[in-house]
Order: C-alpha cells, then structure tokens, then sequence
C-alpha cells in the first residue's frame, strides 16, 4: 500500500486537491497553519518538503541568505504557478524565510561574539565590565579594578576576566544586558544570590545560564520561541531577552526547589535545563521576561 500510495494514489490525489481548492500543496500546508511556529517549520522540515516532491527551488528556499529571500518567494510562486495576487501567501512565506534565515545569521552572530576573548587591554570590554558593577552596586565605588570586591557581584577572584574565558565576551554582554534593562531585577536577585543558606554566585551562575542559552540556541532548540515571537528576522536583541527570562527563572526555580547546599548546582542546573526544553517543544511558546 504504501508504494501504490507514494507512486500513484498521491498524485492523483493531489491533483484532485488542486483541481478543487485552486491551492498547491504548499499552500494548503500554510493555510492549516498558524502564524509563526507552527507555519515556519512546516516548511523548514523535511517532510513538508518532500511535500512537494523534487522540486529543486522550494528546497533550496530554507537555506537562502535574507538577502535572497524575496527572489526566493517569487521563484517558489512561479514555480508552482501560485498567482502573485495571493498576498497573503507571498507575504507568508516571505515572512517564514525570513525567520529561518534570521535564526541561522543569529546562530553566527552569537558565536562570533563567543569567541572574542575577554581582554583587558580593550578599553571597550573594560568599560563594560565597570559598567556591570555601577549598575548592581551604585553605591560602592571599586577600591581598584583587581580587588576581592568583585566577589560581592558573584565572580569568583579578584580579576573577573578569568571568569569569562568559556562563553567569552557573550557572557559580559549578556550580565551587562540584564542589569542594564532590568536593574531592579538585577539588584533583587544578586541581594538574594547572597542569602546565608541558598546563596550562588550571581555572575558565575549569570555566564553558566549563557552557556544554557547559547546551546539552546545553537541546537535549535530556540525556533518555536523565536519564530513565534519575531515576525521577520531574529535578532541579537532576541537573544538577550531570552536571557533574561532565564536568569529571573532561575532564581525563582533555585529558590522553590531549596537545594541543601551549592554543591548540588550543577544537578538543579540540570533540573532546570530540562524543564525550558520542556517548555520549548511547546508550538506555541513564548518566553520573554515583562517589565
């Protein structure tokens, strides 16, 4: 059955199809689709693609650059002989490879940003280091800029640039970027960070929680949110944000779970992954931290 179905009945069936909804099979595969997720990666899987058999441009359109993405569209529309009046699915499938573009040059752009090295010979990365203690402790100068006072924000010794050297100057973006959007939040989780029972080190678990999301991200992991969340091209900003929800997640997740003792990071560090990839593989979702 299943040859004489993917031979014979299934062409004949489509044919029907189309005979009586005026529709492509891609078509008819947005229309039974909502907006973002659900849309964008019915199209960005293979099975959608083998949807509409061999044919060579609708594969290549999940891989073009953004650049390329509104010949793309019209490539696919005249390919499968879709009328150019159809707005609604030009703008559709425009819309659904931008993201799929936009999540790969995202994917880039963070690991470029991973892989700068943390420097302090660089004035720029040395001001946002300072600026990451102005904005958690505006009241308390730095005595010097290698001092134990960095241990008070969550580092580990005296000079924060030893601590950057696995997710590199993403980690310093990403605190900065926090404390920066959300510093009333920052400043209430980095006072409950020093709590005498349940205390951790706020800028070591802050990178630890890029580290989270980074990989999130470059496993793909990411999609549902992003796609449902940016109608277009997702951005570095989008990132950051994501960040933010997993920081203040975090905190209320380490505090609800009252582990007996720092040493058992690592397991609710663990605990907690598996419950955002929970959350991820929702179609639906959306994680974002409100104001």
């Amino acid at each position: 059955w299943g040859f004489l179905y993917s031979n014979y009945v299934r062409f004949w069936l489509k044919w029907i199809l189309r005979l009586l909804t005026r529709k492509c099979e891609l078509q008819r595969v947005f229309d039974g689709a909502k907006a973002g997720a659900q849309r964008t990666l019915s199209i960005g899987n293979h099975r959608t693609v083998q949807l509409e058999g061999t044919l060579k441009v609708l594969r290549n359109a999940v891989h073009v650059e953004e650049a390329e993405v509104e010949k793309c569209v019209r490539d696919v529309m005249k390919e499968k002989k879709i009328e150019q009046k159809d707005t609604g699915f030009k703008t559709n499938l425009h819309i659904s490879l931008l993201q799929i573009s936009g999540y790969k040059k995202l994917y880039l752009n963070v690991e470029n940003l991973r892989k700068v090295p943390y420097d302090s010979d660089n004035e720029e990365h040395e001001e946002q280091l300072i600026e990451l203690w102005n904005l958690l402790m505006p009241h308390e100068n730095l005595k010097a800029r290698i001092t134990k006072q960095w241990c008070d924000i969550g580092f580990q010794g005296d000079d924060p640039k030893t601590d950057f050297r696995g997710m590199g100057l993403l980690g310093l973006v990403n605190l900065v970027y926090f404390s920066k959007h959300y510093t009333d939040e920052a400043r209430q989780i980095l006072s409950r960070s020093n709590h005498p029972k349940l205390g951790y080190s706020y800028a070591i678990v802050g990178i630890n929680l890029t580290e989270m999301a980074y990989s999130l991200l470059k496993n793909g992991a990411l999609k549902s949110h992003l796609y449902n969340m940016v109608s277009g091209s997702p951005q570095m900003e989008h990132f950051h944000q994501f960040y933010c929800y997993l920081v203040y997640e975090f905190d209320k997740f380490w505090f609800e779970e009252e582990p007996e003792s720092i040493m058992h990071f690592n397991q609710y560090r663990e605990k907690f992954h598996e419950k955002i990839k929970g959350l991820l593989l929702r179609c639906d979702v959306i994680l974002t931290l409100q104001n």
